[in-house]
């Protein structure tokens, strides 16, 4: 049911977005194609209302009304209201998506943790691999997932797909509990300790592992649960939901074209003498008006929302749930069963017998992307930069505690003007008139002394007691 579009996209080309508008499935125009039908319906109808079965007077009063209507619309903040419903929505999606539980981790840490090659031994992987039968029942047994629901309707569905044996459907029928999909993960925990006891699994390490990947699964299966349970409030999405169709219903009769004498009063711009009064802008007769493109901005921002709210239905873009299921217990199946300690043997791979120093190991290229081989990697964004060319510049010194005061006494200094912008380094010192001279401010090594000794040396001009020009 996902409409994936992602190999369409892979290069930014022209056209490439424009391409995408003529799809159908999972398309804007499949969500929107009936409301948007009976909002032209209705426009259309009142407009021919309007200009062939009203009087003059019916006409006034219609404009009244279109003008009011037209005003008041601009009040909803449609923007502001649908936006954050949708921000809210998309969040509250991808959020879903990434709590499905998928087996990955916890069937690989089966795989190395339950030893033996023995009947017993694969028993005992192959019934903990079917923790997936927690994912089928949270996705079944509520209402999150109408796919599911209609594959497995009764728990006979359930154990006759594999999922659950006969005695394990009896003993999950005899549990007295509301929500009981949580019960594969305490059968999971229970078996993972007797093979502890009878030395399947050797060492405690390797059990707290198992059911620290048990528990993660556990709390995503607990999610999407609680994703069904605790809905966005009802408030916010009624809000949202009048806020555009109220909008619309005011843009029927607000948005319609009416004449210029039978609405508001128009003001005149003076004429001159012997110039004819030309048509006012707004007095132009649109027959196929704007409304319907906001229409489909606005309408089909709530669309998207419906659609994504439940994603676990069966629209279009919805989550193909039945495949991951199917997807979940058949790579579970292959990694503790077959994959068990059925390894390729090691072999040297081919770069071996290359040294270090005659360069790294370059994997062959395809000769539509030879070209890409000339090109060096990245070794950073700083590693082409130049050095500086002043010496004194990247000579490196140990500060000893005179030299700290003397360059803390200076940044105080050089930190006057950041408050006063007047007096810089550039102004002080200089007379009205006379070019400024510079006030210099280096760190000068002792020539035939202690390198680790710095001394701060100042070079000034001019008289001190001459005032700072701005």
């Amino acid at each position: 049911m996902t409409v994936s579009y992602t190999i369409k996209v892979a290069e930014a080309r022209f056209g490439v977005f424009s391409g995408l508008l003529l799809r159908w499935r999972g398309s804007m125009y499949k969500l929107l194609y009936k409301e948007f039908l009976l909002f032209i319906v209705l426009y259309t109808l009142l407009s021919i209302t309007y200009r062939l079965l009203l009087t003059q007077e019916q006409r006034h009063v219609y404009a009244q009304v279109a003008w009011y209507y037209n005003h008041s619309v601009d009040l909803i903040p449609l923007s502001l209201v649908l936006g954050f419903y949708v921000t809210l929505v998309v969040n509250r999606w991808w959020a879903q998506y990434t709590s499905i539980p998928l087996p990955k981790q916890l069937m690989c840490v089966i795989s190395v943790s339950v030893h033996g090659v023995d009947q017993r031994g694969r028993l005992l992987r192959r019934t903990l691999v079917r923790a997936n039968l927690a994912s089928v029942l949270v996705l079944r047994s509520i209402s999150i997932s109408t796919p599911v629901l209609k594959r497995f309707p009764t728990m006979e569905h359930v154990v006759h797909a594999g999922f659950m044996s006969q005695d394990e459907r009896n003993k999950f029928e005899s549990l007295k509990s509301v929500s009981k999909y949580w019960v594969p993960c305490v059968w999971f925990t229970n078996l993972a300790g007797q093979a502890r006891r009878d030395g399947r699994i050797r060492d405690d390490m390797a059990l707290c592992l198992l059911l620290k990947e048990l528990n993660k699964y556990w709390a995503k299966c607990s999610m999407l649960f609680h994703y069904d349970w605790i809905s966005i409030p009802l408030v916010h999405t009624q809000v949202v939901t009048i806020a555009v169709y109220s909008f619309f219903a005011l843009s029927l009769v607000g948005h319609q074209f009416v004449e210029p004498e039978a609405g508001a009063a128009k003001r005149q711009e003076p004429l001159e003498l012997g110039q004819e009064p030309g048509p006012a802008l707004w007095d132009m007769d649109m027959y196929v008006p704007l409304t319907p493109l906001l229409f489909f901005f606005y309408a089909g921002w709530l669309k998207v929302a419906e659609q994504i709210i439940n994603p676990f239905g069966e629209d279009d873009d919805d989550f193909e749930t039945n495949q991951l299921i199917d997807h979940n217990l058949q790579v579970s199946l292959l990694s503790v069963d077959d994959m068990y300690q059925n390894l390729p043997p090691a072999e040297k791979d081919p770069y071996w017998d290359e040294a270090w120093d005659e360069g790294l190991a370059q994997p062959p290229y395809t000769v539509v992307r030879v070209a890409q081989s000339l090109r060096p990697s990245f070794q950073g964004s700083t590693f082409n930069l130049r050095d500086v060319s002043d010496p004194e510049q990247i000579l490196q010194v140990e500060a000893s505690p005179g030299v700290a005061r003397r360059v803390s006494a200076l940044s105080r200094f050089l930190s006057v003007g950041e408050h006063f912008p007047a007096v810089t380094l550039g102004t002080s010192g200089g007379t009205r008139g006379a070019p400024p001279t510079p006030l210099l401010l280096r760190f000068r090594v002792e020539e035939g002394g202690d390198p680790e000794t710095v001394d701060v040396e100042e070079e000034t001009a001019g008289s001190g007691d001459q005032a700072l020009e701005p």
